[in-house]
């Protein structure tokens, strides 16, 4: 599932998710670090369903599935704050964690829904650290969408199927 900010993809991916089965594991990659990543956080909490198991994972997303065999269908959201997740070690090791854990999830004996944002289509980041975070997720959706059996674009709320 890819899409830009707001763009509808995460509803989207709730609602497929919903679509593949219970029981329905929602892996969390973000960290409240201000309030307004504490209100989108809220945001997408109060939407899930009360029946959906929430794991926060900022990284090792596979380690803490494990700890659960009761899992039907997986949702990650999201791929780019997983990669933002890893960026204490350099872009390089970051981008390469991040796709060791694509691959992993991917083998799940499990129906498996990502969600990262489209980052290419936008503005071209002004510094160095930034074009290359952008460039990093352009090559782990790219991986990632080879590796998915169906991948959507959403913009504006509609889903788009790419493949």
């Amino acid at each position: 599932m890819l899409g830009g900010a707001r763009s509808g993809k995460s509803a989207f991916a709730e609602r497929l998710a919903l679509e593949c089965g219970a029981p329905v594991v929602y892996v969390a990659t973000a960290t409240a670090v201000d309030d307004e990543m504490a209100e989108r956080i809220a945001h997408h909490r109060a939407r899930r369903p009360d029946t959906w198991l929430t794991i926060e994972a900022r990284t090792s997303i596979v380690e803490h599935l494990a700890r659960d065999s009761r899992v039907n269908t997986v949702l990650v959201e999201d791929l780019t704050l997983l990669l933002s997740n890893h960026m204490e070690a350099d872009v390089a090791r970051a981008e390469s964690r991040t796709m060791d854990e694509v691959q992993a999830l991917l083998t799940l004996e499990a129906n498996v829904v990502l969600v990262s944002n489209e980052v290419g289509m936008g503005l071209v980041p002004s510094t160095a650290l930034g074009r290359a975070f952008r460039d990093a997720l352009g090559r782990v959706n790219q991986a990632a969408a080879s590796l998915c059996g169906e991948v959507y674009l959403v913009a504006a709320g509609l889903p788009l199927r790419m493949k």
